[in-house]
C-alpha cells in the first residue's frame, strides 16, 4: 500500500492562483475524500497528484519519493473519471484488458486479472458486452475494473458517481466502500457531495478557495467544525447559522439575534457587543411550549417523510430555520411553535468565522 504526501503545493494558471500552499498526508490504505464547493480546487489537486497537472511550487511525494517530474503513466496510480471513458467499440473484457496488453503482460496473467476484477465488481456476466449495452452503474463498474486490473499504488476517483441517478449513487457508494474493504488500497476521492464524503471517507479534506478548511474523520468534522464554513458545509440538511450580538445575560451571556434573546453559559473571550455566529443542527432544536422556549416561530413548510419530519420555520429577524424531528409531527403551515436550542450542541464562531466553542456548557 502507498502513502501520498503534499508539501506546500501551489498551482497557478497564468496570474490566477488556484492552490495556495497545501500540506497534506494520505496514509497507506486510507480512503481520503476531497470535498468542497465548485471551484475550490479539489479536482485540480487530484490532477496534480495524478501527474496530469504540474505543480507551480511545492512537492508531491509517493512513498517518500518526490514525483514532480514523473509523467502520469509512470506514477503507478489509476484514475477513474466521471465520464467512464470506455472504448465504445470494445467489449467489457477488452476495455479492462487494453492497458495490460499495451504493457505487454502475458495473456494468461491478463485473463486472471480481468476475471478477478470482474468477480469483485460482479460484472462477470457482462464481459462480452459492449458499453452501449450497459447501464450507467455497470459502465462505472467497468471503469473501476479497468483501474483494479493495473494493481496500482493508489486509486484516484474524480466525481465518479455524479452521472448516476440518486438511487444508483447510494448503491454505488456501498459498493465502493465494500471494494475498499476487500482490496485495502489507498484511495483519494473527489466529490462536491458532502453526503458521499460522510459515508465513504476514513478522512475528509474540506477545501475552500484552494486552501484546506479542515481535515478529519467524518464525525470529527460534523461534531467539531473548526470554522463556520465547515459547519455549514458538512451535514445534510445543513447547520442553521445565525448572526448575533453578545449581551450580558442573567447567568452568563445572551445572544441577541433579531427578536430572539438566547441565554447561554458564560464563555471566556466573548465580550458584550461582540459580533458572533452561532450554529445549531436541525436535530438539536426541540419543539416545546412558547413559555419554555428560546423563541417562537411560524411553520412555513413541513416535509412529512413517514419516519421523520423536516420543518422549515420563520422567526422575526432570523434566516429560515430547519428542524429535524423523528417520526410524524402533526403541524400545519402557518402554525406557531416554540423552539428550544440544545446548549450542549450549539456551536459559536467569531466575526471571522473561527470556532469559539463546540458545545456551550457551563
Amino acid at each position: 500500500m502507498t502513502e501520498i504526501r503534499l508539501r506546500d503545493v501551489r498551482k497557478s494558471f497564468g496570474s490566477t492562483d488556484v492552490i495556495h500552499g497545501i500540506d497534506l498526508a494520505v496514509a497507506s490504505g486510507e480512503f481520503c475524500v476531497f470535498v468542497g464547493p465548485s471551484g475550490c480546487g479539489k479536482s485540480t489537486l487530484l490532477r496534480i497528484i495524478a501527474g496530469l497537472e504540474d505543480v507551480t511550487a511545492g512537492a508531491v511525494e509517493i512513498d517518500g519519493e518526490v514525483v514532480n517530474g514523473t509523467p502520469a503513466a509512470d506514477r503507478g496510480l489509476a484514475m477513474v473519471f466521471q465520464s467512464y471513458a470506455l472504448y465504445p467499440h470494445m467489449s467489457v473484457y477488452d476495455n479492462m484488458a487494453f492497458g495490460l496488453e499495451n504493457a505487454k503482460l502475458p495473456r494468461t496473467e491478463i485473463d486472471v486479472r480481468v476475471r478477478h476484477a470482474a468477480e469483485l465488481l460482479q460484472i462477470t456476466d457482462y464481459l462480452r458486452r459492449k458499453p452501449k449495452a450497459l447501464s450507467g452503474g455497470q459502465r462505472q463498474r467497468v471503469a473501476i475494473g479497468r483501474a483494479i486490473v493495473r494493481d496500482p499504488k493508489a486509486f484516484l476517483f474524480d466525481e465518479p458517481l455524479s452521472n448516476l441517478d440518486a438511487e444508483l449513487r447510494v448503491a454505488m457508494r456501498r459498493e465502493l466502500s465494500a471494494l475498499h474493504a476487500k482490496i485495502g488500497g489507498t484511495m483519494i476521492y473527489v466529490t462536491h457531495d458532502q453526503t458521499e464524503a460522510m459515508t465513504l471517507a476514513d478522512k475528509i479534506v474540506v477545501l475552500r478557495d484552494g486552501t484546506v478548511a479542515q481535515t478529519g474523520t467524518p464525525l470529527e468534522l460534523y461534531n467539531s467544525p473548526d470554522n463556520a464554513f465547515v459547519a455549514g458545509f458538512i451535514g445534510s440538511p445543513r447547520m442553521n447559522l445565525i448572526e448575533a450580538v453578545a449581551e450580558p445575560g442573567a447567568r452568563g451571556t445572551a445572544l441577541r439575534a433579531g427578536a430572539a434573546r438566547i441565554e447561554v453559559p458564560p464563555l471566556a473571550g466573548l465580550a458584550p457587543g461582540g459580533q458572533v455566529t452561532f450554529g445549531i443542527r436541525p436535530e438539536h432544536i426541540a419543539m416545546g411550549a412558547a413559555d419554555e422556549s428560546d423563541l417562537t416561530a411560524t411553520v412555513a413548510f413541513a416535509e412529512q417523510l413517514g419516519g421523520e419530519t423536516y420543518l422549515y420555520v420563520d422567526a422575526e429577524g432570523l434566516p429560515q430555520l430547519t428542524l429535524h424531528q423523528p417520526g410524524q409531527v402533526p403541524v400545519r403551515q402557518g402554525e406557531r411553535i416554540g423552539l428550544r436550542f440544545d446548549r450542549a450542541e450549539m456551536h459559536l464562531f467569531d466575526a471571522d468565522g473561527r470556532v469559539l466553542a463546540n458545545g456551550l456548557v457551563p
